[in-house]
């Protein structure tokens, strides 16, 4: 790269590239390195960009690979990027915009070449390209040093100790990318990574006491939803629509992660990529959710896991457990809004599974918001527009309906909440209907859907023990609700007649028509034998 490098593919030819990838080992102290680091040139935003830079620094990346156990030259990048962040605090209070630019730069080629590096060999391997070997003339021992913990831990001081501004937005960013390029290495492992080097640092050792306020730190950025700064805010050049190439790396990556631990590959359609105005935002929640799904240790539970399951409000004035010293307190009202916000996205959808399944305090919360609507629309566009989403994102949103459900306070409040104009609902206009009615015709919906369509049978059951959870509590549903459950019932009543006499013989079935319209599920009173009906079914 350097001063001279102004496009992609100009870097094939970059003597500053060759010379960091070449067989001549070069010094941390070396002048080199501010020539190396005082590049500027537009990086990619788009899939064919990012295409093209990889295979324009392929060769170097292979070059270095080949030569690095004997120069250290990545060693001695990774050792120039931590001098430089040691002085970052300070540079972004003293607004020092080329201290901070030259560190951003270094981090942006240690995550490119980490990214060829992880793809191309174990950790075992990883682990010796970052070990730094001093030698001097005449000397028969070595000084070795480990810089894999050293850069984790140098990152996670980075995230949470730097300020948010718009001149160290770039860098906080990439810090968190790198993050999330570390942990890629389950994608290149069929089986679950239990023993990995990358992991253990993390949940140990110099990682382990920042762990609370790494997972604060995500969260907040995630609530918070910075954008991108504009152009003119860096030295550097910087894309209007935000990212640049490392977004646009760890967005691979993290997506591939997402599938690993969702399972949503199989049978899955492709979501379109959102419109992302805060890439640090979507960034830190992705982390957060790989750092949440690690491994547990053998002799230890995951520390990051544990955060997110015991945070607290902050208008929560209860001791802390000392059982659990990763617990924090973060802003309930601001987190709820955000999540309400941000359900158009998989992965802030998982986050809200998460949360409402693990963490009590962020469930009892939720369950007695007085705005309940906010948050449950999101969930049943999701399930409305279902040929349109991917299955895990479907599953995800139906499981957190079966959560919600299993409360009775909130299967009787639905049926208080009064809607209207509901413009997404495109079978029949709806004017004014119930939460509890809407909720009902959209489960409904997706299991006709899944009849016709998908058959699967995990979803099925989801779907009818959602509506189950809520029968006890039905109440003056909307006329259109009452109608689709008779029909549905009957339906099911007929799959189910037509499956015994395949497997029997037999040609009587129950009459759930008879038995649903025996019930006033117009009125006031409960369903008696519905919780029954669905259960069977």
């Amino acid at each position: 790269m350097g001063a001279n490098s102004s496009s992609i593919s100009e870097l094939p030819e970059n003597e500053y590239l060759k010379k960091l990838s070449g067989a001549e080992p070069i010094s941390e102290n070396d002048p080199f390195w501010n020539q190396l680091l005082s590049f500027s040139f537009t990086t990619p935003t788009n899939s064919a960009d990012l295409k093209l830079l990889e295979e324009a620094t392929i060769s170097v990346c292979k070059s270095l690979v080949e030569k690095n156990p004997r120069t250290g030259n990545l060693g001695s990048l990774i050792k120039v990027f931590l001098s430089r962040t040691k002085e970052l605090k300070i540079s972004a209070e003293c607004q020092n915009h080329l201290f901070i630019w030259q560190a951003h730069n270094a981090l942006f080629i240690i995550c490119c070449l980490l990214k060829v590096f992880i793809s191309r060999m174990s950790e075992e391997e990883l682990q010796i390209h970052f070990t730094y070997e001093e030698k001097t003339p005449g000397s028969y021992g070595t000084e070795c040093e480990d810089l894999i913990e050293e850069l984790l831990c140098c990152l996670i001081q980075l995230i949470v100790e730097i300020p948010l501004l718009d001149i160290t937005y770039s860098i906080s960013l990439e810090a968190v990318t790198t993050l999330i390029v570390f942990l890629s290495c389950q994608l290149f492992h069929k089986e679950i990574l239990r023993e990995s080097i990358i992991h253990r640092y993390l949940m140990h050792g110099r990682c382990l006491p920042y762990t609370s306020r790494l997972v604060k730190t995500l969260l907040y950025n995630f609530i918070r939803q910075e954008r991108s700064p504009p152009p003119g805010t860096h030295v550097f050049q910087q894309q209007t629509d935000g990212g640049g190439l490392l977004y646009g790396i760890a967005s691979g990556v993290a997506t591939g992660l997402w599938t690993v631990f969702t399972l949503g590959g199989v049978g899955s359609k492709a979501t379109p990529q959102l419109e992302q105005c805060s890439p640090l935002a979507n960034q830190s929640l992705l982390l957060l959710l790989v750092l949440a799904n690690l491994t547990d240790a053998a002799d230890t539970p995951n520390p990051y896991r544990q955060a997110i399951m015991s945070f607290k409000n902050t208008q929560d004035s209860t001791a802390f457990s000392s059982s659990n010293p990763h617990a924090f307190q973060i802003n309930f009202n601001s987190l709820y809004t955000a999540l309400c916000e941000q359900q158009k996205s998989d992965q802030a959808t998982l986050l809200l599974y998460m949360l409402l399944h693990q963490n009590g305090n962020v469930r009892t919360y939720v369950l007695a918001r007085t705005d309940i609507e906010n948050l449950v629309l999101p969930i049943l566009e999701i399930l409305y527009h279902v040929e349109e989403r991917n299955s895990h994102h479907v599953y995800m949103a139906l499981i957190i309906l079966l959560i919600l459900t299993e409360d009775d306070g909130f299967n009787r409040s639905i049926h208080e909440v009064i809607l209207k104009n509901i413009t997404w609902y495109a079978e029949r206009v709806l004017t004014e209907i119930s939460l509890g009615s809407l909720l009902i015709l959209v489960v409904i919906r997706t299991i006709q859907y899944n009849m016709t369509r998908t058959r699967d049978k995990y979803l099925h059951t989801n779907c009818l023990a959602a509506l189950a959870n809520m029968s006890a509590q039905f109440r003056s549903l909307h006329q259109y609700a009452a109608q689709r459950i008779i029909s549905a019932g009957e339906k099911l009543a007929r799959t189910q007649r037509g499956q015994l006499v395949q497997k029997t013989g037999e040609t009587e079935s129950p009459a759930p028509k008879a038995l649903l319209r025996e019930q006033n599920l117009g009125g006031k009173k409960n369903a008696r034998l519905l919780p029954e009906y669905f259960q069977a079914v």
